[in-house]
């Protein structure tokens, strides 16, 4: 991997969480061409483009992210372009500039460290603001959500995405408290959840519900699929993915796919081989291949500088030749 000296700052200080080992999962190399899917605080996509003379195409659904990667653009000319969008989208977005095919790609899945900072985004429950949590300036908030949505809906969200035992006593809560009142800012749900849920441990009541609310809003699962599904059908050959993601639902969903696309899914019976389109026996060739088995979390130096990697678990591997069709 080439060191090159390091380009002077553009926008606000940030430093993602396994960055050294994302570097040597993706490997850059001179003459590439990379995407950074979920661009952020341009973490990853300057630390890329400082290892390799390379070329950069980073994505971002967020105006502000948008913003400040254009302004890290000028110090990489030519090498940098920043495109608003989803990461789902990435072929059709990248299609339109005339890129079929590259060589790496990196997500960073989730909230970036920016977005919580800034309360007018409606994301963290430290700092009153209003209830938004949208990463993009388009579709529902989350105080439409908590506002609109029926009891059931609302305590379906808080268990299946956050995982919350008490999501029905919150539905209820804000059922209750939305009728005398809508419920409009960060620290009024708060307020509710807190109410409701006994006992304060080492975690806020209120996070389960906060991070239930943001993937709700955000789409992120579906999102997730859809990003995957465009990164197989983008890389070439011995092309590589990189995933960082801080949920358990995040994480297992990456681990899934791609424990299916290396040729590990479970079928009814060991001695029964798939099915062709034709109904013909086949074994699916493989279309990515780990880099390692398991997923690699953050060093506990990492961790203790920043609380925010304990949760943080990174998954790579390396696209075959394989055809995309072989992929069942």
């Amino acid at each position: 991997m080439t060191t090159r000296p390091r380009k002077p700052d553009s926008g606000p200080a940030h430093r993602p969480v396994l960055l050294a080992e994302v570097l040597d999962a993706l490997a850059p190399r001179d003459g590439a061409v990379y995407v950074d899917g979920t661009f952020g605080g341009g973490g990853y996509a300057r630390a890329i483009l400082d290892a390799a003379d390379c070329a950069v195409w980073a994505i971002d659904r967020d105006p502000d992210a948008v913003a400040r990667g254009r302004a890290l653009a000028e110090a990489y000319p030519g090498r940098l372009t920043v495109l608003a969008g989803r990461f789902g989208d990435m072929r059709s977005l990248l299609a339109a500039h005339g890129i079929q095919a590259v060589d790496g790609i990196v997500l960073d899945l989730g909230v970036s460290s920016l977005q919580l900072a800034d309360a007018a985004r409606g994301f963290s429950f430290q700092a009153e603001g209003p209830l938004d949590m949208r990463m993009g300036s388009d579709g529902p908030s989350a105080a439409d959500a908590v506002n609109t949505l029926s009891e059931d809906e609302l305590a379906r969200i808080l268990r299946d995405y956050g995982e919350e035992r008490w999501a029905r006593p919150i539905a209820r809560a804000v059922a209750a408290a939305r009728a005398a009142a809508p419920i409009a800012t960060t620290t009024a749900l708060a307020d509710i959840v807190r109410r409701t849920v006994p006992g304060r441990g080492r975690i806020d009541p209120a996070t389960r519900t906060f991070q239930a609310l943001r993937i709700y809003v955000n789409d992120e699962l579906g999102e997730l699929a859809r990003g995957l599904a465009a990164a197989e059908a983008l890389l070439k050959p011995g092309g590589r993915l990189v995933v960082v993601a801080f949920h358990s639902l995040e994480d297992r969903s990456v681990k899934a796919y791609l424990s299916a696309r290396c040729g590990s899914r479970a079928r009814p019976s060991r001695h029964q081989p798939s099915l062709s389109s034709r109904g013909t026996a086949r074994e699916a060739a493989p279309t990515f291949r780990l880099l390692r088995r398991g997923a690699v979390k953050p060093a506990a130096a990492e961790t203790a500088a920043n609380p925010r990697a304990r949760s943080a678990r990174m998954r790579a591997a390396i696209r075959t030749d394989a055809p995309l069709e072989a992929a069942a």
